[in-house]
């Protein structure tokens, strides 16, 4: 019996964008869908019951974080993340591949998920990570990674092995296989061989998984690499997906990964869906501005996560609506008595006022933060959910067309 049944319930014409139904362990995702990010066993803000209050269906956690604390183990005695955090929907974990890359070739460099041609990082010139001088806290070997915890600076090694034992530990209904994220920055030499090691980790992620009792409680999604170029790209899906353990035994679904730039991300997760089997899931690991969601809805995607839209919500004020970002902490907020927007439903808009939030954020009070929060992941989640119905009802173009137009202003 396979963890998890993917159905696609209605195409985009003339594209790869798809409205389906997943089945898990914890309960049905309609796809596409936006999966809030709990980090830390937690979606920063938010209790799990305000979470289904908004919409949200799904939720994912940090494997590398959980690792260094609490520490796996521990959830596993409290009977796993679902129990541990009080979370009883679907649950995702990642691998621990991205931190790698944030505390290894990203480390001092300023290299985000995604790099947009404004930003300074983007004049970063491509060179191999191997040679470029920049301390970092993680290093990567063939075998697995060794780092040193950004906590107490303790030294720890991840392999592909580990990787799967702590994901197992966390019992989350999705989990991924360990991998290497690269930067668009890396020249073509290092983002093979990255690559070439994602592929390996990858068969051992899959045997690991499949040699313990009881595998089929979580499903294994394999996570596609190669940078910004389309030969690797395409090769990498084409590897994953057709890749069998000892056993027979294949990937549930698959990851994209990888640091994009701005003007690649379209074209990478195209050149990577058209490679893909249609009959399983896909989730575009990191990312999740409402353009960036339109884009991979239309080529594909089924899930995203991303934590900017809190990030944003509590670090700076900034919160989502149709005509583009709101900086709350503008002076001209201060004597407006209109919600956020008229139109949303989320708990935020329907109880408080623009001058409220505004008055919070400038008294440095928590409760700002979280009613941002709420705002937002109501908003990017709400928006895949039309998305969906769009598709559904045949008018996913015009409702891009019209958002896009308003988005832009």
């Amino acid at each position: 019996m396979k963890p998890i049944q993917f159905t696609i319930t209605k195409k985009i014409p003339n594209a790869l964008g798809r409205a389906g139904v997943l089945e898990t362990p914890h309960g049905t995702v309609q796809t596409p869908a936006f999966v809030s990010v709990g980090t830390k066993a937690t979606v920063k803000g938010m209790t799990p019951e305000m979470l289904k209050d908004m919409g949200g269906q799904i939720t994912l956690c940090n494997t590398y974080h959980l690792y260094l604390q609490p520490g796996d183990e521990l959830i596993a005695r409290a009977g796993g993340l679902h129990t541990f955090m009080g979370w009883n929907g679907p649950m995702m974990t990642d691998s621990g591949g991205f931190q790698v890359f944030s505390l290894g070739a990203a480390y001092g460099k300023g290299i985000s998920k995604v790099l947009h041609p404004a930003e300074p990082s983007q004049q970063i010139p491509e060179r191999s990570s191997a040679d470029d001088g920049v301390p970092r806290l993680a290093t990567v070997g063939n075998d697995g990674v060794s780092f040193r915890s950004h906590i107490d600076g303790s030294l720890h090694y991840i392999t592909p092995e580990k990787s799967m034992e702590i994901q197992h530990n966390l019992g989350a209904d999705l989990i991924f296989a360990f991998d290497e994220c690269t930067s668009p920055t890396e020249e073509r030499r290092y983002q093979e061989e990255a690559l070439m090691r994602t592929h390996a980790w990858a068969k051992r992620s899959l045997e690991y998984h499949h040699a313990r009792p009881n595998a089929e409680r979580q499903a294994l999604l394999g996570i596609v690499q190669g940078g910004r170029d389309e030969e690797l790209r395409r090769r990498s899906a084409r590897e994953i997906s057709l890749m069998r353990s000892t056993g027979g035994a294949e990937f549930d679904g698959f990851g994209i990964g990888g640091s994009f730039e701005k003007d690649d991300l379209h074209s990478a997760v195209q050149w990577v869906n058209e490679e893909l089997p249609e009959d399983k899931p896909r989730h575009l690991l990191g990312i999740g501005e409402p353009e960036d969601l339109f884009m991979g809805v239309e080529n594909g995607v089924d899930l995203f996560d991303c934590v900017a839209p809190t990030r944003n919500a509590r670090s700076t004020g900034t919160l989502y609506t149709k005509e583009g970002r709101m900086r709350i902490m503008n002076t001209k907020y201060r004597e407006d008595f209109t919600p956020i927007e008229s139109d949303c439903g989320c708990y935020t808009c329907t109880h408080f006022t623009r001058a409220y939030l505004a008055h919070l954020f400038h008294a440095k009070e928590m409760l700002g933060s979280m009613l941002a929060s709420v705002h937002n992941l109501y908003f990017l989640t709400h928006l895949v959910d039309q998305m969906r119905e769009a598709i559904i009802a045949g008018t996913f173009y015009e409702l891009k067309e019209s958002f896009m137009k308003s988005y832009a202003k």
